[in-house]
Formats: structure tokens, sequence, C-alpha cells
């Protein structure tokens, strides 16, 4: 009788350490939550004075290369962003030529899938020239047996990108 006594005894503790256990997690996860949360409204707040899109202005681009504002290129394990910043001179004398290249305000960077709200909340205001919207695409070229993975990493950046108030402009895929 002393050893079921015993038994039942150790049963009852091991369970109750069993469902603190379990508490303590689900604490920890919503203090998680919620500095994912506090996160997320401090980058949609460094986003505010980006302007709404005016779709009006890109409307009848078709061209990646034409596209002004962000452009990302989603791969397998990898985001490709271009940047085109604006020219730092406001003069219309000489724009565009060769002392003054669009090209040379283009930049591109290779980022991993978790850093992409960080880099574009880093984004200057002059890299959004048609408001807060960006332009999506899966990477062209990319090898039939990732594409499944390349969805994936669409629809995942797709998602971040809407938590922080970016309007997305998805592109086909070519």
């Amino acid at each position: 009788m002393g050893l079921l006594m015993l038994v039942a005894l150790t049963a009852c503790h091991k369970e109750e350490q069993a469902v603190e256990g379990v508490a303590q997690k689900a604490a920890n996860a919503e203090r998680q939550a919620q500095a994912t949360a506090t996160l997320r409204d401090q980058q949609r707040a460094q986003l505010a004075s980006i302007p709404l899109p005016t779709k009006s202005l890109y409307i009848d681009i078709r061209e990646p290369g034409a596209w002004a504002n962000p452009f990302l290129s989603v791969e397998a394990d990898s985001l490709d962003l271009r940047v085109n910043l604006a020219d730092a001179n406001p003069s219309q004398v000489g724009e565009g030529t060769m002392m003054r290249p669009a090209a040379a305000r283009r930049q591109e960077l290779q980022l991993r899938p978790p850093d992409l709200a960080a880099a574009i909340v880093a984004l200057p205001p002059s890299a959004w020239r048609y408001g807060r919207v960006i332009a999506v695409a899966e990477a062209p070229g990319a090898s039939p047996k990732d594409r499944a993975k390349i969805r994936r990493n669409v629809e995942a950046a797709i998602q971040q990108l809407n938590d922080i108030g970016i309007l997305v402009e998805e592109w086909p895929t070519r």
C-alpha cells in the first residue's frame, strides 16, 4: 500500500512539472509575440513618412528595368533587392547623361528572407517614387525543382511586406 502511495505521489509530481513547463512555454511565446508586434509597429511608424502608392504612376510599367521603386527578386535561398536612389542634384541640366547616369544610383542587395523588413525600413524615402509599393517577382531562370520553395518564399515575403504596410505589386514569372 505504501509503495502504491509513493508511485501515485511521484506520478502527480511529474504531471505538475509537465503542466508548469507547458505554462512557461506559453508565457514565453506570448512575450515573443508581443515583442514581434512591437517591432512591426515601430517599422510601420518609420515607413509612415512615405506616401501611399499612386497607381497612375506605375500602371503602364511592364519591364523590371523601368520600375523606379524597390524591386524584389525572390530566389530559393535568398532575396535580391534592387533599389534606385534619387538623383541628389535637383537640377535638370545633364540629367541622365554620362555625367549623371541613372545606373550609378542603382544598388542591388542580397538578403536573407528574415532580414527583408529591416532592409525595407532602412531605405531612404527618395527610393519610393511611386509611394509605398514594391514589385515582387520570382527569380528568372530558376531551376524547376526550386519552384515550390521559391513560391513559398514569395508568399512569405509578401506577408512580411504587407505586415509593415507596403503594397505589393506581384509580377508574373517569365
